[in-house]
């Protein structure tokens, strides 16, 4: 049975102080290396901001089923708007939440014939018309938390050695970002507790915003263990292209939620920070290159060093719906 964990917790704003940024770097290296997953405290981001993003998540899920289906992802070429429960797949079995996809807010593209089909990951958001705020809310949150990243981020280069700098080209002009409004709520008919099923993120940064309700397990040491709510902080992990870019020095680590129990809902506002879609990952330079294992390759789970072929084959996976009505080209007869 999982056993409850507390993951490292850093302190960002300790990169900001002379006296105690070396043992800062020191802990995050630590973290990054041996878990994968950390409590990020010290961001500047406000309580009153992470209760408005949660307010208007719970907001955004009290509205009648139909307003909620206006924005149905199936709707979008591009991914995004709302999936109903049950219709995202994670290891191709369903998982028992309903979410809200949101991206940068950009024109849909004119695509000639050849070009990359990931480009369709940009485009257009839907809102639902029944919330105004909500769009305002999330686009805000969703710039707040792509400087917190781009800091983590950078710091997390510096502590192993490397150009802080390394990937802002990459991240310079149109990084991919994404944020999910969640809802799991309670369990399913079925008895199955799969929230969100074993999984390991496909980009570069997460950066998690959770409410009071456990659920998140994380690999450690062979087996599963609990991540309880810390109040104030992010749980930040990995995502598979910072393994390529290390070498496997770093490593995305697999993680899942279990479904609250009985009519208990959860919500969760998870925020991914990634490269423009057609950035390709080179290895980071630094002497840590010396202890890489390699990238760890998976027959089942190819990683690609182009960001958005990585993407695109996560998304067409778990939302198979979406692509055979959009791309069926990209769906596997």
């Amino acid at each position: 049975m999982p056993s409850a964990h507390s993951l490292p917790v850093i302190d960002l704003s300790q990169a900001d102080d002379p006296a105690r940024r070396a043992d800062f770097l020191k802990a995050l290296h630590a973290a990054a290396r041996d878990t994968g997953f950390l409590h990020l405290t010290g961001h500047g981001i406000t309580a009153a901001e992470s209760a408005r993003i949660l307010d208007v998540t719970r907001a955004f899920f009290a509205l009648p089923e139909a307003d909620r289906l206006a924005v149905s992802n199936l709707n979008s070429p591009h991914f995004r708007g709302y999936t109903r429960i049950g219709h995202e797949l994670t290891g191709g079995t369903s998982d028992w939440r309903d979410q809200l996809d949101v991206g940068a807010e950009r024109p849909a593209p004119a695509l000639e014939p050849g070009d990359p089909a990931y480009l369709w990951l940009e485009g257009p958001n839907q809102w639902p018309a029944a919330l105004p705020e909500l769009r305002p809310v999330v686009l805000d949150w969703q710039s707040r938390l792509a400087a917190v990243a781009h800091r983590l981020l950078q710091e997390l280069l510096t502590s192993i050695g490397a150009p802080h700098g390394f990937f802002d080209e990459a991240f310079a002009d149109r990084p991919h970002l994404h944020t999910k409004l969640i809802r799991y709520p309670g369990s399913a008919p079925s008895g199955a507790d799969q929230g969100v099923g074993a999984h390991k993120d496909y980009g570069f940064l997460t950066l998690l915003l959770q409410d009071s309700v456990g659920g998140l397990q994380v690999v450690k040491d062979g087996g599963y263990v609990d991540v309880p709510p810390m109040p104030g902080a992010f749980v930040v992990n990995l995502g598979e292209l910072l393994e390529i870019a290390t070498e496997g020095y770093l490593t995305a680590t697999d993680h899942r939620v279990v479904s609250p129990p009985g009519a208990v809902e959860r919500y969760s506002v998870p925020f991914f920070y990634n490269p423009r879609l057609d950035a390709v990952i080179d290895t980071v330079p630094g002497e840590y290159l010396r202890h890489a294992p390699g990238v760890a390759h998976d027959a089942s789970n190819p990683l690609h060093a182009e960001y958005g072929r990585n993407e695109l084959k996560g998304w067409v996976r778990a939302h198979p719906a979406v692509a055979r009505r959009w791309h069926p080209e990209l769906v596997p007869a």
